[in-house]
This record gives C-alpha cells, sequence and structure tokens, in this order.
C-alpha cells in the first residue's frame, strides 16, 4: 500500500467520525456539553495545517483539512444554533 494510500484512508476514517459526531450533535435536544472553543481551536488548528500543508505540496493534508475545516464550521453553526434556540 503507498504512503499516499494510507493517507486517504485514515483521512476518510477521521472524517468519518467527525461527521458522525456533527450529526448526533444536530439530531440531539440541545448542544450541553459542547465547547464552542473546541471548534473554534479546530477551525484555527485547521487553517494553520492546511498553510503547512500546502508549504509541503501535500494534497492528502491539504484536502484533508480542508474538510476538517468544514466540519469545524458545520459543528460550530449546530452548537451556535442549538444554544440560540435553547436560551
Amino acid at each position: 500500500m503507498s504512503p499516499d494510500a494510507i493517507g486517504w484512508l485514515a483521512s476518510a476514517i477521521l472524517l468519518a467520525t467527525l461527521v458522525k459526531q456533527i450529526h448526533k450533535q444536530a439530531t440531539q435536544d440541545n448542544a450541553e456539553g459542547v465547547s464552542r472553543w473546541l471548534f473554534l481551536g479546530q477551525m484555527a488548528a485547521s487553517v494553520g495545517f492546511i498553510v503547512y500543508s500546502w508549504l509541503l505540496d501535500n494534497w492528502v493534508f491539504i484536502t484533508t483539512n480542508s474538510l476538517i475545516l468544514l466540519t469545524a464550521v458545520i459543528g460550530q453553526w449546530v452548537v451556535w444554533r442549538k444554544k440560540r434556540t435553547a436560551g
């Protein structure tokens, strides 16, 4: 198995777990116990990793971190929406 194939597989597994978590949050009644700092930190880290990966010309990590950034934005929106409608 090539190194890139291992990277793409690991990325798919990570993204599947993040999507599942966001789906769980979106279907629950409230966002209790979900810190908005989780997603803000995830967004900041993802932007840093995207720049780093771009400088290394590593498309596995550019793509993965771009998609992780997207999951963080969606997760933050879900938490914001749940907390706004609850309070």
